[in-house]
């Protein structure tokens, strides 16, 4: 009679830890493409998950910059351009990427001396008041995301 119950508990517990993500707003896949050269900003890249509610990114920033902006990249007649956002609208339990070739947050005056391999701090502010931070991987000007599967 043990086994079926100790069985369900396990089984249930397994559920419930594949949905647990699902029940809150959280950044990862975090990284920070270097400047190519001294003194332009860096750019850097997650992904956010949405939380069980709709929320709004309205700002990134970190203390290691000295100003920070979110951008979007678009084709328009064969030509890239990068417009401003003010803030990008999260979905309930879905996610939204910053990627290469797509939204992105510019760190302009990065501190210097960091290098491939080093951490950096991103804070997040969402119109609900929630504030998140995360420690990205900084990679060399032109690597691809750490993230990606080879």
């Amino acid at each position: 009679m043990r086994l079926p119950v100790v069985a369900a508990a396990l089984f249930s517990a397994l559920a419930l830890s594949s949905c647990a993500k699902d029940e809150y707003l959280y950044i990862d896949k975090g990284w920070v493409n270097l400047a190519a050269v001294d003194g332009n900003p860096a750019a850097a890249y997650f992904t956010v998950h949405g939380g069980p509610q709709a929320d709004t990114l309205i700002g990134v920033s970190s203390p290691v910059a000295i100003r920070s902006e979110m951008h979007d990249m678009s084709n328009e007649g064969g030509v890239m351009k990068m417009q401003p956002l003010k803030s990008v609208p999260i979905p309930a339990k879905g996610t939204v990427e910053f990627a290469p070739g797509g939204k992105h947050v510019m760190l302009f005056e990065l501190r210097p001396n960091y290098k491939t391999g080093d951490k950096i701090r991103l804070d997040f502010t969402f119109a609900s008041g929630e504030q998140i931070y995360i420690e990205a991987l900084a990679q060399s000007a032109g690597t691809p995301s750490p993230h990606d599967k080879h």
